[in-house]
């Protein structure tokens, strides 16, 4: 696969496909996006709120899989946006005729696989060396981390890593907010239970949780191996930066 950074806005993403299907996720990230702030515009509180939101019937379906997402995970719908922007990426390339594809949203990872793939798990100082050997899977799916200490994400814990993977891309990105908030504390006790909700929810697969130097993990998650985070793959907004500079 060949790998492309693309940035629209505050989006930030890494496309890893064949090179035709490139314009392919980049189109189909400007669509989720225009989707997505137009139903602001009609629903200012869907982009502001911090709890489950239900849309109006006429929704667009984008929409109500972000919302379904953050009701089943207790949270706003914005948290799903990363997840479900990265997974209808993968769909539409998939849909286009790619066997195989990867959209990295920001850490809201989609994937399309029929190869196996590593994943660094990227937490800053507090976690190194650590990754997933990511196993193919029938269909697109997805894991999803959210941070206290990196990155944007607004977090109520203190989660260094909160990482969530699903079948469905954006359930899993609003489940990883979901773990974040609940790690309120770096004991085993409060990790435990942590990742023990979070995989209770129907369709959540796995979680793990890191902070303070301990790791919790519960579920069915990828094979944890022992990889170097490469700076330079990192997905992070750099044309803006570069701006500001």
């Amino acid at each position: 696969m060949r790998r492309r950074h693309f940035e629209v806005e505050e989006t930030a993403v890494t496309i890893l496909a064949d090179g035709s299907f490139f314009s392919v996720a980049e189109e189909s990230i400007f669509r989720s996006r225009d989707v997505i702030k137009r139903f602001i515009r009609s629903e200012p509180l869907f982009g502001v709120t911090l709890e489950p939101y239900r849309p109006g019937p006429d929704a667009p379906p984008l929409v109500v899989r972000m919302c379904d997402a953050a009701e089943a995970a207790g949270v706003g719908p914005m948290a799903a946006v990363a997840g479900a922007i990265a997974e209808r990426a993968v769909m539409d390339m998939r849909d286009a005729g790619a066997e195989q594809a990867v959209v990295d949203n920001g850490g809201d990872i989609a994937f399309l696989l029929k190869e196996e793939t590593t994943v660094a798990l990227y937490a800053g100082e507090s976690v190194q060396g650590l990754g997933f050997m990511i196993a193919p899977r029938d269909g697109v799916f997805g894991m999803c981390t959210s941070s206290a200490t990196i990155g944007p994400s607004i977090s109520f814990g203190m989660a260094d890593a909160a990482t969530v993977i699903a079948e469905n891309v954006a359930l899993a990105d609003a489940c990883a907010t979901r773990l974040g908030n609940l790690v309120t504390d770096a004991t085993d006790e409060v990790m435990s239970a942590a990742v023990s909700e979070i995989v209770s929810v129907k369709g959540i697969d796995g979680a793990l949780a890191a902070a303070g130097g301990r790791i919790a993990m519960r579920g069915r998650m990828p094979e944890l191996i022992r990889v170097a985070a490469d700076p330079s793959k990192i997905t992070k907004v750099e044309f803006l930066r570069n701006r500001e500079v």
